[in-house]
């Protein structure tokens, strides 16, 4: 499996990868044969997913959309032949694409998918997949009845971790399950998120009110729009950042819906920059279990992920996404898988899932992180953004799909 390590080869056409030629002559997929994608949102995250589908086999780009030229200009040197734009609809416009990558801000998630899904395109979306009720309504909306594949973007779910709890997870070894815990630690100062300031980032080369979308309008402002991460208006914080992958992975393994009721106690304590907290503590009621999650950005004692499922017969810890052990609760066995010695697990990680997507594309399967896995997820993340910001436990209303 392909890692950073193995760094995507350009060849002259910019949409095939050295993997992809070398498969060629063994029967790999031909170039009309190839799913043709689109990369709308070309920053960090972005070039990190386009690096994926550039390295495989069957995936060939076609173009790339971002409101920022600069952005276009990283993307094309990765890509030669790619097209690029700067508005997202000229991309959907090519009847020729037959899937969309989306790596955008939360906030212009809900947007860009429900033009791609009404445009016929099958979707690879970023987490958190909808930045509020809202947006996640008009995404199943636009999805329901679509046959479009859609894969939301975490990638543990295409993980050697799926099988190994999945080993483990039986009634006889685990028992009756009452609690999950999860954390995310770092030290590091305003979560790591902070982005230098560019000299072209300006009017002339970004579109401001594009970008903006149906959040509040604010004069242009290179910080918000470099670190957007740090506001509000745009962002979930570590929540949509990280919370997410675990929320996802446990609501995979133990296919738990919407939680009942949600409370979120949080706090800035060291990065006054910041809108979204520094530290967090979450515990969302499932009826018959409680998942917590607690992080912060000024102690890496505990790491930044180490998740465990408790029931009265055993243990399940899960450790950076490919490792697992079960403990029992009394004497007896011990097992231990072994987390892989070679490549970067989060880039190895990547290409799995994004490689799970395109062969779901050929093949109409459904991929590994579906679109109501995605739904649920969101919806008990904002969940807890929602219960900090009024200060009380929040409940979910099924009927009227929405946070009360």
């Amino acid at each position: 499996m392909s890692t950073r390590r193995e760094f995507v080869t350009q060849l002259a056409g910019g949409a095939v990868t050295a993997a992809g030629l070398a498969g060629a002559a063994s029967g790999a997929p031909s170039v009309s044969d190839r799913v043709r994608f689109g990369l709308i949102g070309a920053g960090d995250r972005g070039s990190q997913i386009f690096h994926a589908a550039l390295n495989c086999p069957i995936a060939e780009v076609v173009a790339v959309a971002d409101v920022y030229t600069r952005r276009l200009e990283q993307a094309k040197s990765m890509a030669p032949n790619a097209a690029t734009y700067k508005d997202y609809h000229r991309l959907l416009d090519d009847k020729s694409i037959d899937a969309v990558l989306i790596a955008a801000p939360h906030h212009q998630h809900a947007p860009i998918f429900v033009a791609a899904i009404e445009a016929g395109k099958d979707v690879y979306v970023e987490k958190t997949m909808a930045f509020n009720p809202e947006h996640a309504r008009r995404m199943k909306h636009a999805y329901t009845g679509s046959n479009r594949v859609v894969q939301v973007g975490s990638q543990a779910t295409s993980g050697p971790a799926v099988a190994q709890v999945r080993e483990f997870h039986t009634p006889a070894r685990m028992g009756r399950i009452t609690a999950i815990h999860t954390h995310h630690y770092r030290n590091a100062h305003d979560g790591g998120w902070k982005r230098p300031i560019p000299p072209d980032c300006d009017l002339e080369h970004i579109e401001w009110v594009a970008w903006e979308g149906d959040r509040p309008h604010h004069e242009f402002d290179p910080n918000r729009y470099m670190n957007w991460r740090f506001f509000w208006d745009y962002s979930g914080g570590n929540v949509f950042e990280n919370m997410v992958h675990q929320v996802i992975f446990w609501y995979k393994m133990m296919d738990l819906d919407i939680p009942h009721t949600v409370t979120m106690g949080a706090g800035n304590y060291l990065c006054p920059e910041m809108e979204v907290p520094d530290t967090y503590d979450v515990a969302m009621d499932h009826g018959t279990l409680l998942f917590s999650w607690n992080s912060m950005f000024g102690n890496r004692y505990y790491g930044e992920e180490t998740d465990e499922l408790l029931g009265n017969r055993g243990t399940i810890t899960r450790f950076d996404d490919e490792r697992v052990i079960y403990e029992p609760q009394g004497r007896g066995e011990h097992h231990t898988t072994s987390k892989p010695s070679a490549g970067t697990p989060d880039d190895h990680l990547t290409q799995m899932h994004m490689n799970n997507f395109f062969d779901c594309v050929r093949s109409r399967k459904e991929p590994n992180c579906p679109f109501e896995l995605g739904y649920r997820s969101a919806i008990a993340c904002r969940m807890a953004l929602e219960s900090y910001r009024l200060g009380r436990a929040v409940k979910w209303d099924k009927e009227r799909e929405d946070i009360v």
